[in-house]
């Protein structure tokens, strides 16, 4: 009797385990938090956060034990904007051939920037005002041919989980935020979503609101009298510090066509350390004494050398550097005050803090599994086998 009771326990845990391995991520009612990944915009710099999330995928492929696991299946919504945009849809398209799985790994959009970025980033145009008239520096159509190879007839509502995406409208003048939460059938005039939001963390934290607003069961969690906890990893592109100092004094002597490449990059900087701002006020500075989340790797002190539109192979291998040596560097959060980068030692590394990252998405995936497991069988699981013996 005993063996019997050893092989049935053994039978039934492993049936647990397995039957959670490339299975859907229970939407957040069944566990404790929302999990958010938030991709940053910034041409061929995509390469750093597609580093980053090398790492953290296999670093759930350990906790996890499976060789298969993917970002999509612990992120409940992942954001990009922009070049973030593309590595969003790399991550949550289906594969065709098993739509339980994602299209590429996040080696293989490594290998798709390295291949394909000098052809999507090729700088048709200069960027700025040329005879009075505005141009974008890449024109999209490979992208755009490139983009209907691979995702074929996928929508949205296709997607392993849900993306939040955002673009503008030039027509009518206003953000456009594509969301898999929501679609309609209304036609757009499009640009790049950097004049939106160049970091999407925000939006997408908004669009989870939205669906607590709206009572989307998907996102009532069990425990209703307990608030809702975040899980976030915000991912940058890296930045340099500016030399661009300007009295403002020497406005008055400045023409409109010298003003716009000012008020461009006065404005890229400003939008950007105002998400940071609200990040780092809205998520408690120490991550350890909340069930909240909050991870941001950003390389502060980028090559100045290094440009979103360089698509040469010397300008790609700095960025891949630039992610390797941005693992074992320390934490840094941004000061609210002076809106400058500091170390937090108690964090550790980007790679210690993105290991215990992927150890809260993988425990909290196990307790969604289980729950709807549990669910589905009207008890627990394991209890109820334990009493056929």
């Amino acid at each position: 009797m005993a063996n019997n009771f050893f092989l049935l326990f053994v039978f039934v845990f492993a049936s647990q385990v397995i039957g959670g391995l490339n299975t859907k991520l229970p939407p957040p009612s069944y566990g404790n938090t929302v999990s958010i990944l938030s991709i940053d915009g910034g041409g061929i710099k995509g390469i750093l956060p597609t580093v980053i999330l090398e790492y953290l995928e296999n670093a759930l492929q350990s906790v996890s034990r499976d060789e298969k696991a993917a970002l999509a299946d612990y992120f409940d919504v992942i954001a990009g904007t922009s070049t973030g945009g593309i590595i969003t849809g790399l991550l949550t398209t289906p594969n065709p051939n098993d739509t339980s799985r994602p299209l590429f790994t996040t080696k293989q959009i490594l290998q798709f920037y390295l291949e394909f970025g000098p052809s999507i980033f090729n700088q048709t145009y200069a960027i700025g005002w040329d005879n009075d008239t505005p141009h974008a520096k890449f024109d999209g159509k490979f992208l755009h041919e490139k983009a209907h190879e691979l995702l074929q007839e996928t929508r949205l509502h296709d997607t392993l989980t849900n993306v939040v995406i955002p673009t503008f409208d030039t027509v009518d003048l206003h953000p456009v935020i594509f969301s898999s939460f929501k679609n309609g059938d209304k036609e757009f005039n499009l640009v790049d979503g950097a004049l939106t939001a160049g970091g999407p963390a925000l939006l997408a934290i908004s669009e989870v609101i939205q669906q607590l607003n709206e009572k989307n069961s998907d996102f009532i969690p069990i425990k209703a009298n307990e608030p809702l906890k975040i899980v976030l990893l915000s991912l940058g592109t890296g930045s340099s510090p500016s030399d661009l100092k300007l009295p403002a004094s020497l406005g008055q002597f400045l023409s409109f066509n010298q003003w716009v490449p000012i008020l461009a990059l006065g404005y890229a900087i400003s939008a950007g350390q105002v998400n940071d701002y609200h990040l780092e006020s809205v998520f408690p500075s120490d991550s350890s004494s909340s069930d909240n989340y909050y991870l941001r790797v950003q390389e502060y002190n980028l090559d100045p050398s290094i440009a979103a539109d360089d698509t040469s192979k010397e300008n790609m291998e700095k960025l891949i550097k630039a992610a390797d040596d941005l693992l074992p560097q320390s934490v840094k959060v941004l000061n609210v005050t002076s809106f400058l980068p500091f170390e937090k030692p108690s964090e550790g590394t980007n790679a210690e803090a993105l290991e215990r990252l992927a150890e809260i998405l993988y425990n909290e995936r196990k307790v969604r599994l289980k729950r709807k497991s549990m669910e589905k069988q009207g008890r627990p699981f394991i209890a109820s086998a334990l009493r056929m013996i």
